[in-house]
């Protein structure tokens, strides 16, 4: 009866654990929030200082794809690690969220490497013109957020060595593994919305 009490004392009337109840509510306002700054950029899309870079000029579509598909592949490497602790394989665990993290960390060196290059050969910055600003502020929350999950899923890794993460602690990693695939969703839409239409378009043009 102990352990029933244990297991359900964090239930709310929907029968889910409040963690994951806070954790989609907090899902909820991120997607309003990234919502508004790709608006944004869209709203004022071609709208920079003449003689200013732009966004067909600067933007490298076969370089932010490869890092898009070293992000989808994390996510693949995040289900692989909620399964080998549903499982309670705590070494397979360790294997796959360390893989999860190391493809994040590529995605930012991909990221950190676009903005030099925007800097350096385009000198294209947040304050060049109303493109840099917008695109720097999407893009830069993004990764910020995949910096956040980055440091979240090294500290699950650690955690694991305490003992204390096993099977029955699945929710813990649950909970980070739908903020990370809300982050990979994310870029999807920032990908497609801020990278390949309005490139594309002015490119048909």
């Amino acid at each position: 009866m102990a352990n029933i009490t244990e297991n359900t004392g964090h239930e709310t009337t929907t029968g889910l654990d409040h963690r994951k109840l806070l954790i989609w509510a907090f899902l909820g306002s991120e997607c309003m929030f990234f919502g508004s700054l790709i608006a944004t950029y869209l709203v004022y899309y071609g709208q920079g200082t003449p003689g200013t870079p732009t966004p067909l000029q600067v933007l490298d579509i076969p370089t932010t794809s490869t890092s898009t598909f070293v992000l989808l592949m994390s996510s693949f490497m995040m289900v692989m690690s909620y399964n080998a602790i549903s499982k309670g394989n705590v070494k397979n665990f360790r294997i796959w969220i360390m893989c999860t993290a190391i493809l994040g960390a590529t995605f930012l060196g991909f990221q950190f490497y676009e903005f030099r290059e925007f800097a350096v050969h385009y000198g294209l910055t947040p304050r060049t013109n109303l493109f840099g600003t917008t695109f720097f502020t999407t893009t830069g929350f993004h990764g910020a957020h995949v910096t956040v999950g980055v440091i979240w899923l090294v500290s699950l890794f650690l955690y694991s060595y305490r003992g204390d993460l096993t099977k029955d602690h699945g929710l813990m990693v649950d909970i980070a593994a739908l903020y990370w695939h809300f982050v990979d969703v994310v870029w999807i839409v920032i990908f497609t919305l801020v990278y390949l239409i309005p490139v594309g378009v002015s490119g048909g043009t």
